[in-house]
């Protein structure tokens, strides 16, 4: 695939992954993913609480629950409820993911990762690009 067809595909699936944080019950920041492989969406996932909890984030004093799932959580759990396999797939992100769901990522095989958000820590970004991931901030608000 040529460059521009894939930076084209990398913005319209990014703008997809903002789409679906909207599903987010979280208050303070809504969150989504989007995991694709050979040109199809195989997973998406949104941040949370896990299946079955009430649909609330945030205590009282607005701080996240401590089991509120991260939407690249999310994602990467649900492929391992199915037939897919995220190995050598592409997540797209809305922040960049934390030092946890670096983790995930690395051992999901996932090998590229495209977030629009830049969060004030870089530990999670520091991870992937050390395991030889290939990590790409795309600016959206650029975008018409």
């Amino acid at each position: 695939m040529d460059e521009t067809k894939k930076a084209a595909l990398d913005r319209r699936y990014a703008r997809m992954a903002l789409i679906w944080a909207e599903n987010s019950y979280c208050e303070r920041r809504k969150v989504g993913a989007l995991v694709v492989k050979n040109n199809m969406i195989i997973s998406d996932g949104y941040n949370g609480t896990p299946t079955g909890f009430e649909n609330i984030c945030e205590d009282e004093n607005n701080v996240s629950k401590p089991y509120v799932l991260h939407a690249e959580a999310n994602a990467i759990t649900k492929l391992a409820r199915s037939s897919n396999s995220s190995d050598g797939a592409t997540l797209y992100v809305t922040a960049s993911p934390c030092i946890e769901c670096a983790k995930l990522i690395i051992q999901s095989g996932i090998k590229r990762v495209i977030y629009t958000e830049q969060y004030r820590l870089t530990d999670g970004v520091d991870l992937l690009k050390r395991a030889g991931i290939e990590v790409v901030y795309l600016d959206l608000s650029k975008e018409k």
